[in-house]
Formats: structure tokens, sequence, C-alpha cells
């Protein structure tokens, strides 16, 4: 016999390494991996050729290979297996433990995992019924050696991992080994510990340790695996000993990591906050000074060490969140004596060099500020004071990946693949570190407050330095900073700080204590300073913005302030140049009308009384045709409108509206602008679509047709946002604002503006009409060549639909738009937009006048929805009419549109989602697709989902009932059938219906969510349409394995509607279990082979016998001796 086995192990050998050389050719490798597969089926010789295949003489390969022949044994056969044949393998892979590895600095890592799996898998089939001394066994194993300690830590990991974790085995199964876990947890982790503190010890004594250094990690990596899961009582032991064996370990290089990383496990726990009182003990003088050591120890780069700061960073921060539950909670616990310390080593982090260290310590420190208990304690008060001094520096953006300019870049190296991820990465840490300032000022305000002044001052006395890049002008003006000069970013961040405290110190601070003298020399001083770069007068100008609450104290300083910003709007580089503006100009003077329109949102009726300048001023702009550009003209126009508001007279506001909008009224209500509006093909003449350009004058002529369009919609828009009546009640009716009252009292209101409006709507229902009709194939033909791609969706819609980042914008010397085609993709993507937003505001704004208009729905129906089967997706905007439309209206304006809406609807989908199954399909069968191809999918695949979240947000807020409906076509469904159940369906509508969340279950019954919600949704119309319809039982005949005695009995108390709401629950479990034939498998199980593990003689006491079937579906199998 044994001639024949190792012929056949010569083969397998053989097999084996033309599998794993490179050298082979693919036929070959298939030839082998065949061979290999059809032994490992159907050889009666497995056993005997892996033991001979695993011996230590071969190599690694062929030792890992047979192991895998064995593990298959054990996995698949040895339910077929007499108990000798067992009984002889476990003795043999026993002895494979004690004498069949080469010693552990030596053996290669897969051998090992390949062997303790084989162990697992039987222990997994055995113990504890037969196997009962398996754990005495292991420890028996570990004195024989450092090797074969190493193999007992993998078992007892892979096991906890395959039955807590992955729960990788029958539910008895499962409960049986879990149970007698927990039975023996004190005597495992007393065991752990044991094996821990010897080999750190013998490691410490001896010269040449490293077989103990590995024996520690492996042993602290099985802690790993147990302390997620077992009762804290184990972890908490004997005054928490273990968390203080794993602080001491944070200082050996050798274990320090697989310390930090048990240390996070177990501090991260949550249960009852009375058993995690334990965890305390972490803030006693040994433990915090080993931690604090570690935080603060300084190192290079080094992979393993930076790792660990990271896992010790966790912990602190896991730290944080158990003593911000802890104090204050029922359980007495004080503030700890050593909190100085442990915010002195999370603080280390916060000032490290590292972006994504500083950035993990953020949330923490905004939970210790926000404290009741720990905000009050003078410690926290005086690192509040330290943390903000500390964010003048962690708030400047620096550290790169591609540069050298600060220590940081070297890490960011490490973490982040491209700068794109690093600014995303930056964004989010600025954000969560502007929350931890504003919580921090609300502790030490004045502190803060100085310490903004200090540095605003600093900024302002510091010359600008441009660093290496420079913009165009530089040559015609001194140099100009990029958006990542040194004086840029500083500016920047200075600003964000400034923005943060300020706008926090006006909130807490009674009037009485705000430092009015200082914040007014501050204001002075910013005012004052003069400089010609775009980048540093943008955050000039939100300073000022920011100190404007001062002013109100001393009205005096507005108008300094107005003529401050007014400059900004208008300015230029270079005067009366034809060069295109660069970003970084064109940004400036939007902020400069952003400013206008805040503070006269923000202080409409402290602003009153500069009404007139203010009015005059902007009517000399106005003047002159190239000073200002249409959306400038727009904003300053919202600002006045916005200081109206406070007119408080109905008769006098609504003449101020007239008379602003008359220059725009009049252009709009033209007849060339209506001949414009109402034909596509005039429209595209006017806007230069269907002119090949090569003539820069012609361009410009088009190009001031286009503004004209966009400033009269703008302009529509504009008022709609901003015109408002008071706001008190009272002072609303004594201006004349209300018009009559509800049947409940309610006052109803009419808006100035409503009349002007009123007459420009139809031509803007024109313009919609004519959007949609573009896209008509007789109309792209119009189109010359110049503009053949205008309605492709735009560049920075694609990359939010993708997911991709917006590049760096380090190129402030770039136009807005390159050239003329994008010029125009932008005016028709923008004035789409904007004539959607004129509706979604204009029945807030105009409320009855505009839901009363005769004809609305016609008219709405008759543009919005015209030739909506032509329109791209990526131009469907949201009609937001459903959130505002009064009860009133619905009948006469939300129903006529739900009709033609939904109809829509359901046609777009069936060609979408059969679009994107299409795709997918091809793309199984056709591996080469071309790159812009495939991104054209994903682009309309995501767009897809898009419109599809928001036609749920639309449908969640149609009045059918008053419930919480979520963003799940499940949810939805239910809500609308809901309506019709006392209706007499059709039987085929509801097997369609049925069969319809069935199939959903089929597709997408594998993910967790998505199973919950469509089992719950079947459940719904099973029990609401059952007792009528016979159909439902047909269907659920059908379900592949279904339990047909329990569906009867199931069906039976569905009938008569039996059962209680106390049974609800268990009668969810119970439908799940009938269904649970209608689950597809993932793609990566369903051709995996199936795994069958017996169950063995209960260790728990029987229950008593039901009759119930449904709870009887676990069934036992006959003992087995080993």
């Amino acid at each position: 016999m044994a001639e024949p086995i190792r012929a056949l192990c010569d083969e397998l050998i053989k097999a084996v390494n033309v599998m794993m050389e490179a050298e082979s050719s693919q036929t070959y490798r298939l030839e082998a991996l065949k061979f290999i597969e059809e032994f490992k089926e159907k050889s009666p010789f497995c056993v005997e050729c892996g033991l001979q295949l695993a011996e230590k003489s071969q190599t690694a390969v062929v030792r890992h290979f047979g192991l895998q022949i064995l593990e298959h044994v054990v996995k698949f056969k040895w339910n077929d297996m007499a108990p000798q044949e067992k009984l002889q393998l476990k003795n043999c892979t026993m002895g494979l433990l004690s004498d069949g590895t080469h010693p552990i600095l030596q053996e290669e890592c897969h051998v090992k995992d390949a062997l303790s799996r084989i162990v697992v898998e039987m222990i997994k089939r055995e113990w504890p019924q037969h196997w009962p001394d398996m754990l005495k066994e292991m420890e028996a194993l570990t004195a024989m050696g450092d090797a074969q300690t190493e193999l007992v830590m993998l078992v007892l990991l892979r096991l906890a991992e395959d039955v807590i974790t992955f729960q990788t085995l029958p539910t008895q199964r499962r409960r049986d080994i879990q149970h007698t876990l927990t039975q023996n947890m004190d005597s495992i982790f007393t065991f752990l510990l044991g094996i821990l503190q010897l080999h750190v010890n013998e490691a410490s004594q001896e010269p040449h340790s490293s077989a103990h250094w590995r024996v520690g990690v492996a042993t602290l990596n099985t802690l790993a695996g147990y302390i997620d899961w077992v009762a804290l009582v184990h972890i908490t032991n004997d005054n928490c000993h273990l968390l203080e064996i794993l602080c001491l370990l944070l200082s050996e290089p050798e274990l320090q990591l697989e310390a930090a990383e048990c240390l996070l496990i177990a501090i991260s726990r949550k249960g009852k906050l009375e058993e995690r009182k334990p965890f305390m003990v972490l803030f006693d003088e040994v433990a915090m000074n080993y931690i604090l050591s570690a935080a603060q120890s300084s190192g290079g780069i080094v992979e393993r060490r930076y790792t660990f700061l990271k896992r010790l960073c966790q912990v602190l921060c896991a730290l944080g969140s158990q003593i911000c539950s802890l104090v204050g909670s029922d359980f007495e616990v004080q503030v700890p004596l050593n909190l100085d310390k442990y915010m002195e080593a999370l603080f280390a982090f916060t000032t490290h060099p590292s972006q994504l260290l500083r950035s993990s310590t953020q949330m923490t420190w905004g939970n210790l500020f926000r404290h009741e208990i720990l905000s009050k304690d003078p410690v926290v008060g005086q690192m509040a004071i330290k943390y903000l001094r500390a964010a003048r520096i962690s708030l400047v953006k620096t550290g790169f990946p591609s540069k050298n300019d600060c220590p940081g870049c070297e890490f960011s190296r490490v973490d982040f693949d491209s700068d794109e991820d690093f600014n995303c990465s930056f964004n989010s840490f600025r954000a969560q570190q502007g929350e931890a300032v504003r919580l921090a000022c609300k502790i030490v305000p004045f502190e803060a407050f100085q310490i903004a002044r200090e540095w605003v001052q600093y900024q302002i006395c510091t010359p600008i330095d441009t660093g290496n890049t420079t913009c165009e002008y530089s040559k015609t003006e001194k140099g100009l900073c990029s958006a990542l000069s040194l004086t840029a970013v500083q500016w920047d961040a200075m600003t964000f700080f400034t923005e943060s405290v300020l706008g926090q110190l006006f909130k807490i601070l009674e009037k009485e204590k705000i430092p009015i003298d200082e914040g007014m020399e501050l204001l002075q001083m910013v005012v004052n300073y003069e400089t010609r770069d775009p980048l540093i007068l943008s955050c000039v100008l939100t300073i000022i913005s920011t100190l404007f609450p001062f002013v109100t104290h001393q009205p005096h300083f507005l108008p300094q302030v107005l003529f401050k910003i007014f400059p900004s709007i208008t300015f230029e580089l270079v005067e009366d140049c034809k060069a295109p503006r660069t970003r970084a100009v064109k940004n400036l003077r939007r902020h400069a009308c952003s400013s206008i329109i805040r503070i006269c949102r923000d202080y409409s009726d402290f602003m009153l009384p500069c009404f007139d300048m203010m009015y005059e001023h902007v009517k000399k702009l106005f003047s002159s045709e190239l000073l200002l550009t249409q959306m400038e003209k727009c904003a300053l126009m919202e600002a006045l409108i916005l200081i109206s508001n406070q007119f408080k007279d109905y008769n006098k506001q609504k003449a101020f509206l007239k008379e602003l909008m008359a220059p725009v009224t009049a252009q709009w209500l033209s007849e060339e602008m209506k001949s414009v509006l109402l034909d596509p093909a005039t429209f595209l003449a006017y806007v230069g679509a269907d002119q090949v350009i090569s003539d820069a004058d012609t361009e410009d002529q088009m190009g001031i047709n286009r503004s004209r369009i966009s400033f009269c919609v703008n302009t529509i828009l504009g008022v709609v946002k901003r015109a408002r009546w008071p706001a008190n009640p009272e002072e609303a009716k004594a201006g004349g604002f209300v018009v009559s009252t509800t049947s409940d009292g309610a006052p109803i209101y009419r808006n100035p503006c409503a009349e002007p409006l009123q007459a420009l709507l139809p031509n803007l229902f024109a313009l919609i009409r004519t959007q949609n009709n573009l896209f008509l194939p007789e109309n792209i033909n119009r189109l010359s060549k110049t503009f053949t791609r205008v309605y492709d969706i735009m560049d920075v819609e694609k990359n939010f639909a993708l997911g991709i980042p917006q590049p760096l914008l380090d190129a402030y010397d770039s136009s807005a738009y390159r050239n003329i085609a994008e010029r125009m993709q932008g005016f028709f993507s923008s004035l789409y937009d904007n004539c959607y937003h004129v509706l979604g505001n204009a029945g807030p704004c105009m409320q009855q006048d505009f839901y009363a208009i005769e004809g609305l729905a016609e008219q709405i129906v008759g543009s919005a929805f015209t030739h909506l089967d032509s329109v791209p997706d990526h131009r469907l905007r949201p009609l937001q009419l459903v959130m505002s439309c009064p009860h009133d209206y619905y009948d006469s304006l939300l129903n006529p549109l739900l009709g033609p809406l939904f109809t829509y609807l359901l046609q777009v989908y069936l060609i979408l989602f059969y679009s994107c199954y299409s795709y997918f399909s091809a793309q199984e069968e056709d591996e080469a697709y071309e790159e812009n191809h495939v991104t054209q999918e994903v682009v309309e695949e995501q767009l897809l989902r898009l419109v599809t979240r928001e036609v749920m947000d639309l449908l969640s807020k149609l009045p059918l009932y008053t419930i919480n409906c979520q963003r799940c076509a499940s949810v939805l469904c239910w809500t609308l059938l809901k309506q019709v159940l006392g209706c007499n369906l059709l039987p085929d509508a509801v097997t369609w219906l049925y069969t319809s969340v069935l199939k959903g279950l089929q597709m997408h019954g594998q993910h967790e969510g998505c199973n919950a919600a469509l089992t719950q949704l079947a459940l719904l119309i099973y029990e609401s349409l059952r007792p009528r319809y016979n159909e439902l039982r047909f269907i659920m005949n059908q379900i592949p394995d279904i339990h047909v005695e329990a569906l009867e009995q199931f069906d039976q108390k569905t009938i008569q509607s039996t059962v209680s709401k106390a049974g609800e629950k268990k009668k969810r479990e119970q439908f799940k279990r009938l269904i649970a034939g209608t689950v597809g498998k993932p793609l990566g199980q369903q051709f995996k082979k199936e795994v069958h593990i017996r169950n063995l003689p209960s260790l728990f006491k029987k229950p008593k016998p039901t009759r119930d079937i449904l709870e009887n579906t676990d069934t036992a199998a006959e003992p087995d001796s080993y």
C-alpha cells in the first residue's frame, strides 16, 4: 500500500509545482488543477497522502497543500468517516501540532495557519460532547515549546472567529461551543495571561528572545479575538489586571502594537455603565504614565511604529468616550485626578505632524468641551486655551503628499493616495476642528477672542509671501498669491478660526460683556488694511463680515464698512483689460456680493437707514453696462430687496419692487423676447447655438443675448427668494400685508412682489417648455458643430455622480469657462436649474396668489412635463410644490400633476433599469469595454440612483397618510397600498405585487437591510390580502423548500387573525423562515460547495414538546463517538 501512495504523492507534488510555477502554461495549470480536485473528491487515500505531504521534509508549498487535503477531508468527508478513522486523524493532527513543524522562527506562517484550521474544523464537529479534554490537550501542548504554544494560540483565535465573529456553523453547534467557551472563560483568560507573562518575562531575561516575542504577539492577537465579546467581568477581573498588563506592554516595542489593539477593543466595549466603571482604573498614576510616555515618545515614520501611534490615538479617543459617559452618571464617578495627563497624551496627537492623527482627536475634544461637568473643570479650561493656540498651526493647510514643505508631508504620503484625497480629508478635519473651537470658546470666551485678535493682527502686519507660484499678472502688478501660497493658506486658516470664535462669542456673551472697544479697534485695523491680492482681499471681506456685529454698537462706522466692501464688487487686477477675469477675481467679486447680501439679510433693520444711500450707489453701478456682470447686478438687487422687507408698508414695498423690476419687466415682456421664448429655433438663433463661431464680435453679441435672458430669470428668482412680509403678525397687519384669515384664525398674507411677478410667469412657462423642446431631434440638429455637446452633463455634475473630488484650486489664474462651448453649456445648465428654482420658490413666496392662478396645473403640465421622455436624466429636477402647497389646492393643483408624473416615472424607470441591466449583462460577456463607455454607463447608473432618491423624497411628502415614510421603496409601496386595501383589487394585480416583492428578496435578500424591509412588506401584504385572495397561498406553495405543514398552520392563523400583538415578533420570525427559500445567494456563494456539520446531543435541557410545527424546524443528528 505504501508504494502506490508514494507514487500518488509524487504525482500530486508535480501537479502542485505546475500550478505554482510562473512559467507554467494555462493549459498545464488547468490540467493540474483538475487532477488535484478530482483527487480530493474521489480518492480514498486523501488522509494518507495528506499526512505524507505534510511532513517536515517537504517544501513549504507541498506541506501547505497536504494540510489543505486534510482540511478538505474534515470539512466534507467527516460525516461519512468511521469513529476509528476520525480518532486516527485526530491523533495524527495532534502529532503534527506537537512535532510536525519547524522551530517557531523558521516555520512559514501559512503552514501554521493551515494546521490550525484542521484542528478548528475538528473542534467545530466534536467539541465538547465527543472531545471533552480538548482545552487540557491544548494546554499540555504549550509545555512542549514555543512553536506549539503559538499553534495553540492560532487554534483558539480561529475558533473564536469562526464561532463568534463569522458564525460559520449551524445554530445548535454554535450555541454548544459558545456556551462551553463561556463556562471555561475564567480558565481560558488565566491561561492566556499566564502564557503572556511567562514569555514576556523570559524575553526580557534572554538576549536573543525573538521566539518569546513571537509567542507574545500570538497571545495578544488571541486575546483580541476574545476581548471583543466575552463578558466585561473577565476584562475587569482583579481590579482590571488585564488592562494594567496591556498598559505596561505599551513600552515594549515588540508588543506595543498588539497591546494597543487589545486595549482599544476592550475600552471600546459598550455594555452597562455599571460594568464599565472599572475602566477608570486606566486613569490611575501608573497606567496613565505609561500611556502618556508612549504618546509623547518620538520616532520616525517606521510603518509598525506609526501604526502603533494610530492605535494608541484610538485608545485615547475610546477612553475619552468612556469618561464622558461615566462622569456625571448615576454611578458616582468623579473627575479623575490624572485628567491632565490624559489630555496631555491626547494633545500630543493633536499636535503631531500627521494629519490623520490630528483629525482623529477632534471629536474627542468636542465631547470633552461639550460635557456638562468636565467642561467646568479648571484643568479642561487650561487645556482649552492650549488647544486654541495649537489650532493656529493645525488649521493651516499644509502637508500635501506631493510636497516637502513641512514634516507632515512624509506622513501624508503614507495615508493619502493623492493631493485630492488629502484635501478632502483636511476639509473634513477643519469642519470638526471648527466645532471643537466653538465649544472651547464657550469655556474660555475672552481668551479665545484674544487669541483670534492676536492672529488677525499678526497676519495684517506680516508681509505677503507669494512663494514660488505667482499668477500671470505678476509682470504688471506685484506678485500675487496662489491658493497654496504660504500667506494665502495662513490667511485662510486665520479667517476660519476667527469666524468660529466670534460667531460663538456673540451667542454666549451678554451684551455688557462683549469687548466692543477691542472689537471695533480690530475692525478698524482690518478696514484700513490695503492689498491688491484677490485671495487675501477675499479673506479680509470674511473678517469684516465676522466682525460686523460690533458695528451694531457703533452705527456711525457703518458707511466705512460699506465703502470697504463695495470696491471689491467691481475689483479688477488691470483696469480696462479685455482678458478674461481670473478665477480668484471672479470669486472675490462674488464674495463681496455675498457679503452685502449676508449683512442685509442678518441686519436688515440696522441697514434700513442706509437704504437710500445704497440704492443710489447701486443705480450708479448699474449705469455702466460693463462694470458689473448680470449675476452681480442680481445680487445687489437681492440685497436691496432684503432691506425693503423692513419697510413694513405693503404699498411702499410694492412700489419699490415695481421700480426695481421695471427694466427686467420691460425686457422680459417685450415682443422680441416673447418670440424668442416661444420658439426653439428662434431661441437657439438668439443665443447663438446654431452658429459656427469664428468671429469674436459675433460671440460677444450672442453672449449679450444670453446674459439678458439669464439676468431676467435670475432677477425673478432673486425676488421670489427674498421678498417677504413682516415676521411679526401685528406689524404685518398694520402694514397692509394681511388680506384675510383661515378658518382657524391664522392670517393669510400677501406678498408685495406677487402682482409684478404674476405678469412674468407666462413667459417663464414658455421658456421651460422651449427648453424641454430643445432636446427633440429636430432641434438638436439645429445646433452648430461648435455646440454639439452643450447639452451634455457638466463635468462638475459628472464628478459629483461618480464621487470624484473636485481638483485643488491652485490654478487661480484660469478662467471660469475655458472656451465658447463650455460657456454655452454653462448657460443652458444654469438657466434650466434656475427656472425650476423659481417654480419651487414661487409657492412659499406668493402663496395663494400663485396657487390660485387660473389653469396653473395645465400650465405646469404644458411646460415642465412637455416631452419629458426626450429630456436627459441629468436635466431632471424635482418640483418642490408638494412641501408648500396648502390643502385647499390639492384637488386643483397636485392631483392633476400626479397622473402625468407617475406615468412618466414608470416609463423612465423601466427604460433606465433595463439599460443598466443590459450593460452589466454585456459586460459579463465582453470585458473589453472602452474606458469612456464604461464611465458613461456608471454615470447613467448613478444618475438613476439620484433621480430615484429624489422621487422617493417627493412621494414620501405626498399627503397620503401622516406616517414617517422612509427612503425605501418597500415602505413606500405599503404606504400606497394601504390606500386601496378596501377596494376590489384584480387577482392578477395582487399576484403581480406579491411576486414582485418575493423577486426582490431573491435579488437583494442576502443584504440584511434589504431583507428586513422586503420581508416586512411581504408579511404585511400577505396578512392584509390573504383572507380574500387564495392566489397568495398558491404563490407560497411554489417557494423552494417550504415546509408545507408549517405553511398550513401559519396560513390558518393569518386567515383567522388569531395572533396577538405580543406575538408579532414571533410571527415575523415564523414568516421569515417560511419564505427563506426565496432569498438568493450572493454571487460568491452560489458555486461554493456546501459544508455540513451535524448537531451533537444538546448540552441544554430539552424543551417540552410542542405541537407548533413552526417552532420545531431544527432537528438533531444522531450522536457520534469520537
